[in-house]
Parts: C-alpha cells; sequence; structure tokens
C-alpha cells in the first residue's frame, strides 16, 4: 500500500487526471446507472468550494498585512489586461456571430432553472456594490467573492498599520496552513474528475452535438480563438516574446482542472498553486488571482454575446454592426459581473437580449437552452476564464522583470529544466 501511494503522490497530476478522465469515460459508458460514483465529483467540487473562500479571505489579508506588502503597477497593468481581454473576447463574438449566424431550438421546458435575471445594467451594477458591502460572515458562507476581497483587503491593510510581527507571523502561518489543505484536496483531483467525468457522460452523452451541434461549435470555436489567438497576442505584444510556452503552460494546469469543475471560484487553489510553480510574487498573485475570478471573464462576454445575437437571427431581428459593436460593450461589462460559478453567464442573457426588444419570456428559454449545452459551453467558458487568471498575472509579472533586466523562465526561453 505505501509503494502504491508513493507512485501516486510522485507521478504527473496532469497524467493521473487524465487516466481519471478515461476510467470516468469508461465507467459511463460500461455502467451509466451506477449514479454513486458521481459523489467522488460532487465531494472534490463541494471540498475545493468550501475550501476556497476560507482561502481567499486568509491569503489576501495575510498577504496585505506585512510590511512589506504592496500593490503596483503590476496590479494595475493585469486588470487592464483581465478588462481589454473581456472585450476583446465579445468583439470576437460579434465577429463570428456576423460571419456564421446561428438560430436557436427554443424550448419552454428549458427555462426551468428557477432563478432571475437581472433586469438591466442598472441592476448589475447595484448588485455589485451590494454584494461589495455584505457581511463578511455571509460572504464567506455564500461564496460571495466580491464581498471576501472588498473585507479581505480592508482588514489586511488595517492590520499593516496595527499589527505586531507576532501577528503577521501567525496570519503568514493560516495562511500556509489553509494552503496546504488545499494542496491535500487537489491531489484527490483524479479521483473527483473521474467522478465529475461519468455524470457528464452518463447523463448527456453525446446527444448533445446532435441538437446543437452549430451552436456548440461556434461558441467553443470563439472561446479558442479568445485563448490561443487574442489573449496570447495581448501577451506576446506586452512580454515582445513567443506567448505560447506560458499560454499551453496555463492551459494545461489551470485549464484542464476548471474544465471539469465549471467553477472559476473553485479553481482559485489550483491557479494559486500554479502562480507559485510560475515564481511570480506571492503578494501579487494572491491578490490578482481572487480578483480575476469575478471580473476576468472572456468566456462569459463570448457566450452572453453569441447567444444573444442567435436569439435575434431566430426571432428575425436584424441587428446592425453597429448595434452589436454596443451589445460587445455591454456584454464585456456585464461578463464581469457574472457569478465564479457554474452557469453565472447564462443570467445575463436576458439582460442582453433587452437591448433588442426580446421579451424575458423568450431570453429565459435562451438560458434553459444554456444550461442544456452547459456540460460543454460552461466547461469551455470556465477553463479560459481561469487559465486567462494566471496567464495576465504572470505576464504582468514578466514585464516588470523584464523592466529589471531579469530573464525569464526557462520554459518562457524554450529551455529545458536541468534535473
Amino acid at each position: 500500500m505505501k509503494k502504491i501511494l508513493y507512485i501516486y503522490n510522485h507521478s504527473s497530476l496532469i497524467l493521473r487526471i487524465i487516466i481519471g478522465i478515461v476510467i470516468g469515460t469508461g465507467l459511463a459508458l460500461l455502467f451509466p446507472n451506477a449514479t454513486w460514483l458521481s459523489m467522488l465529483g460532487t465531494l472534490f467540487v463541494g471540498a475545493l468550494k468550501a475550501i476556497a473562500p476560507v482561502l481567499v479571505a486568509i491569503l489576501v489579508a495575510a498577504s496585505l498585512c506585512q510590511k512589506s506588502a504592496k500593490l503596483d503597477r503590476r496590479f494595475g497593468l493585469v486588470i487592464f489586461f483581465y478588462l481589454f481581454s473581456t472585450y476583446l473576447a465579445a468583439f470576437a463574438a460579434v465577429t463570428a456571430s456576423f460571419l456564421f449566424p446561428q438560430t436557436i431550438t427554443l424550448a419552454d421546458a428549458a427555462a426551468a432553472s428557477g432563478a432571475t435575471p437581472p433586469g438591466g445594467l442598472g441592476d448589475i451594477i447595484r448588485d455589485l456594490l451590494t454584494k461589495l458591502v455584505a457581511n463578511p460572515i455571509e460572504a464567506l458562507s455564500q461564496g460571495n467573492y466580491l464581498g471576501i476581497l472588498f473585507w479581505a483587503v480592508i482588514i489586511g491593510l488595517a492590520l499593516k498599520r496595527f499589527a505586531s510581527v507576532r501577528t503577521q507571523e501567525m496570519m503568514q502561518n493560516f495562511s500556509d496552513a489553509i494552503t496546504q489543505v488545499v494542496r491535500w484536496i487537489i491531489n484527490l483531483a483524479p479521483f473527483g474528475i473521474c467522478g465529475l467525468v461519468f455524470s457528464a457522460v452518463s447523463q448527456s452523452g453525446f446527444d448533445i452535438f446532435v441538437t446543437y451541434g452549430k451552436l456548440v461549435l461556434l461558441l467553443v470555436g470563439t472561446m479558442l480563438t479568445v485563448a490561443l489567438v487574442i489573449n496570447p497576442l495581448i501577451v506576446g505584444v506586452s512580454l515582445r516574446c513567443n506567448p505560447y510556452p506560458l499560454v499551453f503552460r496555463c492551459l494545461r494546469e489551470s485549464g484542464l482542472t476548471a474544465f471539469f469543475t465549471r467553477s472559476s471560484a473553485a479553481n482559485i487553489p489550483v491557479n494559486l498553486g500554479l502562480c507559485e510553480k510560475l515564481g511570480l510574487d506571492r503578494d501579487m498573485y494572491s491578490v490578482s488571482i481572487p480578483l480575476g475570478a469575478t471580473i476576468n471573464m472572456d468566456g462569459a462576454a463570448v457566450t452572453i454575446t453569441i447567444m444573444t445575437l442567435a436569439t435575434a437571427n431566430t426571432l428575425g431581428i436584424e441587428v446592425s454592426f453597429p448595434a452589436a459593436i454596443l451589445l460587445s460593450f455591454l456584454s464585456a461589462l456585464a461578463a464581469c459581473g457574472s457569478s465564479g460559478v457554474t452557469g453565472g453567464s447564462l443570467l445575463l442573457i436576458p439582460m442582453a437580449c433587452s437591448l433588442f426588444g426580446i421579451s424575458d419570456a423568450v431570453s429565459m428559454q435562451v438560458v434553459g437552452v444554456g444550461f442544456i449545452i452547459g456540460v460543454i459551453q460552461d466547461s469551455m467558458e470556465t477553463a479560459i476564464n481561469s487559465s486567462g487568471d494566471v496567464l495576465f498575472t504572470a505576464a504582468a509579472e514578466y514585464v516588470q522583470w523584464k523592466k529589471q533586466g531579469r530573464a525569464l523562465p526557462d520554459f518562457m526561453q524554450g529551455h529545458k529544466k536541468k534535473a
């Protein structure tokens, strides 16, 4: 048993995840009624979602309370990357929708999500501000990351001014302990992902590609364009070097787990671990990664834009290109307010549809279609969003490295790591 555990703990996590995917798919095809296997995925995601709010609160507060901690130009740059890439993603979605217009087969039964969408942009802004000043205990229990970030920053800055050295050390010890707990949970990812894959394949099968195949292909194709063309272009221009080693590493080590957990919030611990591997400044990424899970929403902007324009095409509404550009601005702004949990972007579709006079009764059916294809759409969306958090955090850090005359990591320069 000790030998098995040693081999498991010292083998590549990516390899173990791939094995988990294969096993989960095989079990779903052979034993689709063995629903108890899906509990592995439920427990894994539940554990990540439970620890992530605590991790974010402790990490941010512990980082800011250190006397040496400061948020410099890197932080402003990473916020610019987040917002600029989200708008470009929405613009790419507009262009893709005009090149390959889609329609949606609406079904009344699809509108049974039971959730209430925001009425307009004013409602979104009001909701954001309300979440910001929510009760901190309530924010932790409900996974309100805007509220968690706000109070963690306030408390961290207050501790920085008044806390003794021993208190700062205690906060750092708490941070290290919570981080270790997260590492233990992530080490069990292959079992959890096996359960998640089993649940997705046994419930949805491959029929989804038949009914909504073209729409899914347009969504996935646009998101891949954002991940493999637009975001690398932003990073490449900023660093003036080949961005793809960093892009592929982020997609492999962050995007893969995010694809199956389908929650940017649940993937925060994975991103924090990747930032540590990349040699980034902990004071920086302990704040920028949780923030990215809230406002870096490239995939969400793509989903909102494409689903809205597909609805307009279905109803025979002609959308001019200037109106579509306005939609891209609205979608990008709305995406920044979408929740970092499964299906968080879908409830913003009715607000975007209202721009073209589409009723809530119709747009909520589109939300239902989104939940039907969510096993693919939401998975891809989360993978793009979450991997982008690390990508842009690393890019902002490496820009400063270059200004200081420091060399980029070996993998960015095509060098193999020495044994």
